[in-house]
């Protein structure tokens, strides 16, 4: 899975993979995107795309064995959508 996000400084669109190749950093902007803790970010955008990959597959072979069963689709993305929505808040500036 190729998880895209928006600098909230630039504005401009990044790949996560872009963002972990330049040390956490935007790629266009060159700004950390969290100077205190690039390395865990990094890492963890690093799992998220795995996970998310993972449970693509995951599903897709699931869907292929036709089972007798559906999925409730809250219950797959609803706290991704919470995450989701926290990151997309507003930065604190402290002055």
């Amino acid at each position: 899975m190729k998880i895209k996000g928006t600098c909230k400084r630039c504005g401009r669109e990044f790949l996560f993979e872009q963002a972990a190749g330049s040390g956490g950093r935007c790629p266009w902007d060159g700004e950390p995107f969290n100077a205190d803790y690039a390395v865990v970010l990094i890492q963890a955008m690093q799992i998220a795309e795995e996970a998310g990959t993972r449970l693509e597959q995951a599903l897709e072979d699931i869907a292929a064995m036709r089972p007798a069963f559906s999925v409730d689709a809250s219950s797959v993305h609803a706290k991704t959508q919470a995450a989701i929505a926290a990151l997309g808040k507003n930065l604190i500036t402290q002055g």
